[in-house]
């Protein structure tokens, strides 16, 4: 069989090691459920066509062993019987549907065209099909892939199957190394700079591949499979940044500004993780420099604290503020020691595991000389599935993102400056955090005591329920300080005027 030949026959260790996984995988699926049992789900993606050839070489390994036993092992190919199914789509890409059906004609495959939504098909399909198993081509970091094994039944609410992911562990990499070894056919969009697909309205050219043609000045694409680092193959996806308080939703490629939003503010968490710190051993000097930082960008910090190196506090305090904010920003506790628990808290919270991450692994071989123990190195494990590697050229380690938790490795002001610098310019290029409407301010004093003051800032925060009106003395004998602060300078002078009128103008003075 030519793909199980070109795999034995390459060099590559690495590739021949997962597609021996993958196969057992798909072999051991055939001897629990039968031909009959299972399904195939093919998109015509990258992910898709490898499983493909991966089904047809397992189904032949798998006639082959059946054949040996009965005492008759031929060489010859057996045709490909398993059930395929492909959902089409109005919004997939006429070169999407092209492969698909000539890849169906070039092997023969026996495919179920379904033009409904995928919960629905899948409902028809196994209504009339005695179908317990389906293959699909997930791999570890897909939006689906969040806490499946390789073997994993359906969602509640779904219809009952098996859900079976022989190349779950494979990275981009193994993907490509596997395409080009074996010389198949794939999706021509691949070679125009395609990383990942999704449907037309989702999907741009990775900006990765763009490279300048000396001839003509003009931009064009490399092909996907040089695409060098494997954990951006989703930057040409479109990113949508669900921002709440926003009362819109906002949408980049990665290749424009994200837009200022007018009038928005974007609220986080900042929490720092550290036992030293709560003993008093260590002072914290990262959260208030942290919660200025966000300040300056037109952020509001709405909770800023530090929690003991537990998992279940990690866990508890990022699973209520996540869902109260835009963003929570963690530091602390990030680390190979045993007290490092911040990744499993953070795990814990989204309801996943801490699972093995070969490219952050290799990554930190490859920059800080890493060198795990055993099989599996602790500091190379990530959420599962829920998390994106921000990568910037000035950051040492790359930042870690687990949907709207960003962790931060800083241990010193001068570090926390460079992540910071770094998220500023993937806020530009890449979407990663909303650059709002910075704040306007005003700050008035008074020599007033806090009885004279406290009634006239009473009804002033009546009139103005849209600003924020604070008060301060830096000494108990010093001048109260009165700070205003909105998006809208008018709304800002506006209420400093208000001010100036409820109180003796001799009583007030600006900073």
């Amino acid at each position: 069989m030519e793909i199980d030949r070109a795999i034995r026959e390459c060099d590559d260790r690495r590739l021949k090691t997962k597609y021996n996984n993958a196969v057992f995988v798909i072999q051991r699926a055939l001897a629990l459920y039968g031909i009959e049992e299972v399904a195939f789900s093919f998109n015509g993606g990258k992910d898709s066509t490898v499983l493909l050839h991966l089904l047809r070489a397992g189904y032949f390994l798998h006639k082959s062993e059946e054949k040996y036993c009965c005492g008759g092992l031929t060489g010859h190919t057996p045709a490909f019987p398993i059930r395929t199914i492909y959902f089409e789509c109005s919004s997939a890409f006429p070169e999407i549907n092209s492969f698909t059906y000539e890849a169906t004609k070039t092997y023969n495959l026996r495919l179920d065209i379904i033009r409904r939504d995928f919960k629905s098909g899948l409902e028809g399909l196994l209504e009339a099909n005695p179908i317990r198993a389906i293959f699909l081509g997930v791999r570890i970091g897909d939006p689906t892939a969040v806490g499946q094994e390789q073997f994993s039944p359906s969602s509640p609410g779904w219809p009952p199957f098996m859900r079976v992911n022989p190349i779950l562990d494979w990275s981009y990499r193994d993907v490509w190394a596997f395409l080009l070894n074996c010389k198949v056919s794939y999706c021509s969009l691949y070679d125009q700079g395609y990383t990942s697909i999704g449907s037309m309205y989702d999907t741009v050219p990775n900006e990765l591949l763009c490279v300048t043609n000396p001839s003509d000045g003009k931009g064009e694409y490399r092909p996907a499979y040089l695409l060098s680092d494997g954990r951006l193959e989703r930057a040409g996806r479109v990113k949508k940044l669900p921002y709440r308080t926003c009362g819109k939703i906002s949408a980049s490629n990665g290749l424009d500004i994200v837009e200022s939003h007018q009038g928005c503010v974007p609220t986080a968490s900042v929490i720092g993780v550290g036992d030293e710190t709560l003993f008093g051993t260590v002072e914290d000097i990262l959260g208030s420099a942290l919660c200025r930082k966000l300040h300056s960008i037109g952020w509001s910090v709405t909770q800023f604290g530090v929690i003991r190196n537990d998992i279940d506090s990690v866990a508890e305090a990022v699973d209520q503020q996540k869902s109260r904010n835009d963003m929570v920003f963690i530091y602390g506790g990030v680390g190979p020691l045993q007290s490092d628990v911040t990744l499993a808290g953070v795990a814990k919270a989204l309801g996943v595991r801490l699972a093995p991450d070969e490219e952050f692994e290799e990554y930190l071989r490859h920059i800080i000389d890493f060198r795990g123990t055993g099989d599996r190195n602790e500091m190379a494990q990530l959420p599962e599935g829920v998390t994106e590697l921000l990568h910037h050229e000035n950051l040492t380690v790359p930042l870690i993102k687990c949907q709207n938790v960003v962790i931060l490795t800083a241990t010193n002001l001068s570090e926390l400056e460079n992540e910071w610098n770094a998220l500023l310019e993937l806020a530009v290029s890449d979407g990663v955090l909303m650059l709002a409407k910075p704040f306007v301010s005003r700050s008035l004093t008074t020599t007033l005591s806090d009885v004279e003051a406290a009634q006239p800032l009473s009804v002033l925060r009546m009139e103005f329920p849209d600003l924020c009106i604070g008060c301060y003395r830096k000494s108990r004998k010093g001048p109260l300080v009165i700070t205003v602060e909105g998006k809208e300078q008018g709304r800002v002078q506006l209420a400093a005027e208000a001010l100036t009128n409820k109180f003796q103008l001799s009583a007030l003075s600006a900073v």
